[in-house]
């Protein structure tokens, strides 16, 4: 069978999804996909959206980073955060989402622009992924 073991860990849960045949990560250069019998990599994860394929059934999950480590048909996304799609409160995210283009555009001395505008990504790229 062409699947392979996938677990995402983050500093508060562990998600075991099990055998599946697609994963498809935000890198920091762009998007790529893994699936079995991958090459082995450590791979760097940025803000985006996880897609994973299982059984022919797609979900969608929200990170804001961490690594990709792929060896022997098992991957672990070692990431920050990881929200599935229908754990997102949508309103809450549009909400962090409208906080953070204030900031910006408060352009604030005491306020960290690059902080802000990761804030901002954050947000929007869970707002993107709730309404998969």
């Amino acid at each position: 069978m062409n699947t392979f073991h996938l677990e995402i860990v983050t500093p508060t849960r562990i998600l075991d999804e099990g055998q599946v045949s697609y994963v498809r990560c935000p890198g920091l250069d762009g998007s790529f996909g893994i699936m079995a019998h991958h090459t082995n990599a450590i791979i760097s994860l940025g803000i985006g959206e996880i897609k994973v394929t299982h059984q022919g059934k797609d979900t969608f999950l929200a990170t804001s980073g961490g690594f990709a480590d792929v060896k022997e048909n098992k991957v672990q996304l070692l990431v920050e955060t990881a929200e599935r799609s229908e754990e997102i409160q949508t309103n809450r995210a549009e909400s962090s989402a409208n906080r953070a283009k204030d900031r910006l555009h408060a352009r604030e001395k005491e306020i960290d622009p690059m902080r802000a505008e990761a804030s901002l990504l954050r947000a929007l790229n869970r707002v993107k992924v709730a309404n998969r």
